[in-house]
């Protein structure tokens, strides 16, 4: 598979005019009071982002995960963090699949062998095994919807990378290692909170693994609308709603499995979910308006899979509807 390939995403299948179930951003904008206070944030381009706005941003990101400030690096989306993993230097770098493709090609941009753990059937890790001294997995993983026991997790081999850019969308995030002082985990704010045209992430780690992977980023890394998402998105306040909109989620979720049961791969906890289907299928609801992920472009998978973004019943009901048209004319 190539590069070009694993940097497919899904609004590259999102083109406009099309209902989106391909992007996994919860809404299309932000909140009214995020947006406010990204708005009263403008004032403020014409000068720098400042040191005391960072040290605002990673304090909140601390306090929100039980960790101290020098245990958070901020970043442009969790993007930013995958490009930053070669820093780390492995000998072998390992990445669980299905999952999401960004780690894998940084690290083959960066000339370090990449291997290859591949899951089938329900997609849950059992017994891993492998010499490399980095795996790198998503949790809960994009694009099947499972969510891992954190004790498997941990039993992976070499330093752990886990990517949780969706556990905001579990409600209580059982599973989560954001407080484990032995792994690093990177985050998104971009899913929940609809920011995925601003870039808002962070790693979680020790300082002197964070450090190595701050090593070089030009001055002024994070600018200051991202500064103040990450800020404000950690505040209680807004963990108080991010909790309301995961148990909403679970429900949604609940009911798409419901409506979709007998193509529904994995049962799912994430915003998302993965079916199968006949080929043809995706581009057969493209031209009925419809957009999904095509995902023969993930390790492990081919074109009869598709990952589909859950929405509230009243929209998910429009991507049923389609699917069942495009089904009885593929029989």
């Amino acid at each position: 598979m190539t590069s070009s390939d694993l940097r497919h995403h899904g609004d590259v299948d999102a083109a406009p005019g099309l209902a989106d179930f391909a992007v996994n951003v919860r809404v299309p904008h932000p909140p009214d009071w995020l947006r406010e206070r990204l708005a009263a944030a403008l004032d403020g381009l014409g000068r720098y982002p400042s040191k005391p706005a960072e040290e605002r941003a990673r304090e909140a990101v601390a306090r929100r995960h039980g960790r101290s400030p020098d245990e958070v690096l901020l970043l442009n989306g969790a993007a930013e963090g995958f490009a930053l993993l070669p820093k780390l230097a492995p000998r072998r770098a390992a990445i669980v699949h299905p999952g999401f493709t960004e780690p894998e090609v940084a690290f083959r941009d960066a000339g370090i062998p990449v291997e290859h753990v591949l899951l089938d059937g329900d997609f849950q890790l059992r017994d891993v095994r492998s010499d490399a001294d980095l795996t790198v997995i998503g949790n809960p993983t994009n694009p099947t919807s499972v969510l891992h026991e954190a004790a498997r997790l941990k039993a992976l081999p070499g330093r752990l990378v886990v990517d949780e850019a969706f556990m905001d969308a579990v409600p209580g995030e059982p599973e989560s290692l954001a407080h484990d002082p032995d792994v690093l985990v990177l985050r998104s704010l971009t899913k929940t909170w609809g920011l995925a045209g601003l870039r808002a992430g962070y790693f979680l780690g020790d300082p002197e693994t964070l450090a190595r992977l701050a090593h070089g980023r030009p001055h002024w890394p994070v600018g200051s609308l991202t500064l103040e998402a990450i800020t404000a998105c950690c505040e209680p306040e807004a963990l108080e709603q991010s909790s309301g909109f995961a148990k909403e989620a679970e429900r949604h979720a609940a009911y798409a499995l419901e409506q979709l049961q007998d193509l529904v791969v994995v049962a799912p906890k994430g915003p998302f979910l993965l079916i199968r289907a006949p080929r043809g299928t995706r581009q057969a609801l493209r031209d009925k308006g419809i957009a999904v992920r095509r995902c023969d472009t993930f390790p492990g998978l081919d074109d009869t899979y598709l990952r589909v973004a859950i929405r509230p019943p009243e929209e998910f009901a429009v991507f049923v509807d389609a699917l069942r048209v495009v089904m009885e004319e593929q029989a």
